[in-house]
């Protein structure tokens, strides 16, 4: 009975407008005035990065679909059309840019109103900003500007991915002659896109570089002879894709370097302009350029690459940004001679922001330096560009230790760095793992092999998250140190399979893609079926970053229709809807960006509780190779299951996530909860308990 329930599939929501709903509530951030003007700017930036790389691959993904297939052959989903999906898309992604620029006005008088005036060049007001704006030029930006004139322009010519460039016109005043075209590249990288001019009576002042570089137009075009000059701002999205060839005499490092050279020339899947360019000059750049109608065009503001929004200066105004939350220390760490001999005692969790990374790079620091340790094994999908993590690792290699390291060449638009470490490490000695034909490696695995009395013990570290010191201080996210020698047996069958991926692997700790997450996910749903149609008590709470594959999905609704109480907490996409009063679902957006994957759930009185590294996508459970890691220790299942209670709790930033695409803020008559503020203090009081 339980496999044929009929399911309707209107209930179904497209990922990609799903992940647009996400993308909207980090644009709410933006929007709401209870956080600090500071934080709420960031907020855009934010949105705007999301919304490049949602362009570079799922735009670019459905292109390539509408483009490529016969319609009678191939089914993208079954039930929207791409070309349907496309429409929507561009509707919805017009209507959201029209609330950026709307929100951004307000916080840019909300920011004047509080001493801080984003102006241009045009705005300009005292002599000191005047002899600034000439000095920094000639000084500090002159040297990175390179015209290029358009009657010139090779249509071979490659327009940087990511990059901005201002379209300039050039006019002679009161002759009907013919305008020149430039285009300039704005050099936001290595210099930064905003410069803060001096202070005026207690005022600061910032400036986008694009507006410095338009208040030099004259002295870059001197030669011109031109009397009026203007200059409107152009930016390209192209194809993100990797085409990765099977060239045999090849290395895996070498196809992939290859392959980053070609997406620089990746098909434009956007084109975004001033929506003040003159039609003619628009026509013209277009034409020169090669935009044809089979691009999406989007008439934006004067300022594009919002993203570069995360990085505006600080200004020395603590009280436009959160308040500060430093990391609560791990009192049994701190007070630890060696961390290998309090995990021995007893598993160590640790909550990232809520406590420092420190401890990931410390367990590594002793693993390099400790005389017992014979080998260190880790996995790197994402990595920091200055990271102590890497630094640990040469020092291990250095010290005469056994290094192995899987680094994943193919993490999206981390290709160049982790190409760059791998490179870094061979040369310091550590083995480097590249690849495994068809699949990709997410899994957070760190194994320390050390020789105590007459054998070998294994020290294991397992994480929902990269181990990437950058990003933990933003990323919530969850990672175990165990001593636990059977689950560190199975990690280093995990680490086997890396080189041996055609031999047969049993484990019965762990639950491995794509060898049987996706089977423990189905045994698991089909427990808590058997439960509630027993009487008994069947209850889950699944917080994932994506729920997307609908067999899956699929499940979690026979799941929900036969009785057993659902709540999912999605950050990303989720393809589902709610349920009557068995399937509710959420999603919280807010200071710290919500990472961490954690399973828990109950049947009769036995209660189960899992961190895993995969969310439940396609290539998640079928071609990457993930891990599931059943929460092993009484307390750490205790604070997790607090921590999932907290954010069922919370009525400040968590939203509905019904379908609709509305994103209604949950609210209730219980006292205002903000979730991840009250994990923090959940946190410092257990340290003071300590």
């Amino acid at each position: 009975m339980k496999n044929n329930v009929f399911i309707n599939h209107d209930l179904y929501v497209n990922r990609e407008l799903s992940w647009l709903d996400f993308n909207d509530r980090v644009l709410q951030e933006a929007e709401c005035r209870d956080n600090p003007l500071l934080e709420r700017i960031k907020f855009l930036g934010i949105f705007s990065n999301n919304q490049d790389e949602f362009f570079r691959v799922r735009v670019a993904t459905l292109k390539r679909i509408v483009k490529f297939r016969k319609k009678s052959e191939y089914e993208y989903n079954r039930y929207y059309s791409p070309e349907k999906i496309l429409a929507e898309i561009t509707r919805r992604i017009v209507s959201q840019q029209k609330r950026l620029l709307f929100i951004y006005k307000h916080i840019t008088r909300e920011l004047a109103t509080a001493g801080i005036h984003i102006i241009n060049e045009k705005e300009i007001k005292h002599p000191e900003h005047h002899a600034f704006m000439s000095s920094y030029f000639d000084n500090k930006l002159r040297t990175f500007v390179f015209p290029i004139m358009m009657k010139n322009f090779n249509p071979e010519t490659i327009l940087r991915d990511k990059s901005i460039y201002l379209g300039v016109e050039l006019k002679h005043a009161g002759k009907n002659t013919t305008p020149e075209y430039a285009l300039i590249e704005v050099p936001s990288d290595p210099l930064t896109r905003f410069v803060v001019l001096p202070e005026i009576k207690g005022n600061k002042y910032v400036m986008f570089i694009d507006d410095i570089i338009r208040y030099n137009l004259k002295s870059i075009f001197r030669n011109f002879n031109h009397d009026l000059s203007r200059a409107f701002t152009i930016k390209f999205t192209r194809d993100a894709e990797l085409e990765i060839d099977n060239d045999i005499s090849k290395s895996f490092m070498e196809i992939i370097s290859d392959s980053l050279k070609q997406r620089k020339t990746g098909n434009p899947v956007r084109f975004v302009i001033d929506k003040d360019m003159p039609s003619e000059m628009l026509k013209y750049f277009s034409k020169r350029i090669g935009i044809t109608h089979d691009d999406t065009v989007v008439f934006s503001g004067r300022y594009h690459n919002f993203k570069d929004l995360m990085s505006f200066p600080d200004l020395g105004n603590s009280s436009l940004k959160f308040p500060p939350q430093p990391a609560v220390a791990h009192a049994r760490l701190d007070k630890a001679r060696s961390i290998f001999a309090e995990v021995k005692k007893k598993d160590v969790m640790l909550n990232f922001p809520y406590q420092s990374f420190r401890y990931v790079i410390d367990f590594l620091r002793e693993a390099s330096i400790d005389p017992a340790v014979r080998s260190i094994k880790m996995t790197i999908y994402r990595i920091g560009k200055n990271s102590n993590v890497i630094n640990a690792l040469i020092n291990a290699a250095r010290n005469g230790k056994n290094v192995t390291v899987f680094m994943e060449l193919q993490a999206r638009f981390d290709e160049e760095n982790n190409i760059y470490w791998s490179t870094r490490l061979q040369e310091e000695g550590v083995r480097v793992i590249h690849s495994i034909p068809g699949l990709k490696v997410h899994a957070k695995l760190i194994l320390v092999k050390r020789t105590e009395g007459r054998k070998e013990e294994y020290y294991t570290n397992i994480g929902t998250g990269n181990f990437n010191e950058a990003t933990a201080s933003t990323y919530c996210d969850v990672s175990i140190m165990t001593a636990n020698q059977r689950i560190g047996h199975e990690v280093d069958m995990v680490f086997e399979m890396f080189e041996a991926s055609y031999r047969s692997f049993d484990f019965s700790y762990l639950h491995v893609s794509p060898l049987g997450l996706r089977d423990f996910t189905v045994k698991m749903l089909d427990e808590l079926i058997d439960a509630a149609s027993k009487g008994q008590e069947a209850y889950a709470i699944i917080k994932l970053n994506n729920i997307v594959d609908e067999n899956v999905a699929n499940k979690i609704y026979q799941a929900a229709h036969a009785g057993v109480k659902i709540d999912v907490i999605a950050r990303g996409m989720c393809v589902l809807q709610p349920l009557k009063d068995n399937l509710r679902i959420r999603s919280i957006v807010g200071r710290y960006l919500e990472h961490s994957r954690v399973i828990y759930y109950k049947v009769g009185k036995v209660e189960h509780m899992y961190i895993t590294s995969a969310d439940w996508m396609k290539r998640n459970l079928d071609h990457r190779i993930e891990i599931l890691c059943p929460v092993l220790d009484k307390d750490a299942r205790k604070v997790l299951k607090r921590m999932l209670d907290i954010q069922l709790a919370d009525n400040v930033k968590a939203r509905f996530v019904n379908g609709k695409s509305n994103n209604v803020f949950i609210t209730d008559s219980n006292p205002s909860l903000l979730s991840q503020d009250e994990t923090y203090r959940m946190f410092v009081e257990n340290a003071l308990k300590v």
